[in-house]
């Protein structure tokens, strides 16, 4: 069977992750931008401002608000070192309160608090957030810079979290093979693979644990 070709900016199937988080990665940076193939102008860079949704309970689903929009994925497998990510929910605001009892606060393995409304507005569900003992709201804002590696999509970018800046880089494909090789050349090999939610959990101190640099 031949494999899916990857497409920068698109969404694919579930695809295979690497990426990690620290301070820096010994030009690995460098070495991703010289070996990419050319990508769409449009994805040379790009800038946007994210909040992620914590829960004290929930390390599977990745939630987070950007562009107006609830966006979760969800974690479904390890193999070879790689984390297996699916696209589950993308939503708008306002939100309904049966969606939120069937899908969202579902996802943050919480309790659900008192819902009295039939539907919810961004602020209106943030603030929900704030007053859960379990969750809490983090201010995101990334700078990504795009690559394409043997056929992986592959980003650097530079992250403030809740204003605490730390770097990440990450190679992505339905193929772990490509992946995999993918990290040898740009000397990834040995950085340990952080997703976005332990990363954030170790910055907020959830985790006592520190980034991979």
């Amino acid at each position: 069977m031949a494999k899916e070709k990857m497409k920068v900016g698109e969404i694919s199937k579930p695809r295979f992750e690497f990426r990690t988080f620290g301070q820096g990665f010994d030009g690995a940076e460098e070495r991703m931008a010289r070996l990419s193939i050319p990508i769409p102008e449009k994805l040379w860079m790009r800038e946007s401002d994210e909040i992620y949704i914590m829960s004290r309970t929930n390390n599977i689903n990745n939630t987070k608000i950007r562009g107006g929009k609830m966006d979760i994925k969800t974690y479904v497998q390890t193999k070879d070192g790689l984390e297996q990510w699916n696209p589950l929910i993308k939503t708008d605001f306002p939100v309904s309160t049966d969606f939120l009892k069937s899908d969202i606060f579902p996802a943050f393995r919480v309790d659900l608090p008192e819902l009295n409304k039939s539907k919810y507005t961004t602020d209106e569900f943030l603030a929900m957030v704030k007053e859960h003992p379990d969750l809490q709201a983090v201010s995101v804002f990334k700078e990504r810079y795009g690559y394409m590696v043997n056929d992986t999509i592959c980003e650097v970018a530079f992250v403030l979290i809740n204003g605490a800046a730390v770097v990440t880089i990450n190679s992505e494909s339905t193929e772990i093979s490509d992946v995999l090789k993918t990290l040898k050349d740009c000397k990834l090999e040995g950085f340990e693979n952080i997703n976005y939610l332990q990363a954030i959990k170790r910055v907020l101190g959830w985790i006592d644990k520190p980034l991979a640099s």
